[in-house]
């Protein structure tokens, strides 16, 4: 084994005994839940790198087992369902997963998701040490150390993805991203011109550190540019 846990959360036995059975194979342990209760008790009693979770499960949802692990948590997500549509997708993006395969799919492509979401994790457990561990801007107050952010002195809880846009925006107050550049920097992957990631992770970003997010003070759109950290704060 190579250490990773991977928590594999489907209710479906065939499709749970494939993606086990490959995942072992190249070297991964792999932990299996088939329902929400039984996923969020082995995820509260065993710590694990990454989890691979079906919406469409018994007994609590997915979303909601994907909202527990958030409450606490920000290992990988990676969500596995047959809902295609840009509403799941969205929504599962918005509560917290950072990444989306829809079924059917191939476990060629879901080991690499998978090591593209550890490879992630362990850029953003090694930070560049020459960086400030506090930053600031207007009411707002983030650590790098502990990876928190508190907001004239409230903490305010933000997802894996959250953090890494506004802690982009505020190390560099003064440059404009677009899009493309944020999905690069932060998701560490290509860009194919989806622009719903970025869109939902900037909705949400602002709902939870702008007093108004119809006129927001701290994450500033730049028409037909991107975006970038306001100057007067």
């Amino acid at each position: 084994m190579n250490n990773y846990k991977i928590l594999l959360v489907e209710d479906d036995t065939e499709i749970s005994e494939m993606l086990k059975n490959y995942l072992r194979a190249e070297n991964y342990d792999v932990i299996c839940a088939f329902d929400g209760q039984e996923a969020c008790r082995k995820f509260d009693d065993t710590p694990v790198h990454i989890v691979l979770l079906d919406l469409m499960i018994p007994k609590i949802s997915g979303m909601d087992v994907m909202e527990h692990i958030r409450k606490s948590s920000f290992v990988p997500i990676i969500i596995i369902s047959a809902k295609d549509s840009e509403s799941d997708k969205t929504l599962g993006l918005g509560l917290g997963a950072d990444d989306y395969i829809t079924k059917p799919f191939s476990v060629v492509e879901v080991l690499a998701r998978i090591k593209a979401a550890l490879r992630r994790t362990m850029q953003y457990d090694s930070p560049d040490p020459e960086a400030p561990s506090v930053l600031t801007a207007g009411e707002l107050v983030m650590n790098l150390s502990d990876h928190t952010l508190a907001k004239s002195g409230k903490t305010v809880p933000l997802t894996a993805k959250e953090f890494e846009i506004l802690k982009l925006l505020m190390l560099n107050p003064k440059k404009v991203y677009t899009k493309e550049q944020l999905y690069s920097l932060v998701w560490k992957d290509a860009y194919y011109g989806d622009e719903n990631a970025v869109n939902v992770h900037i909705s949400r970003l602002r709902n939870k550190v702008e007093e108004d997010s119809r006129n927001p003070r701290y994450i500033l759109t730049v028409w037909g540019i991107g975006y970038k950290l306001g100057e007067e704060l």
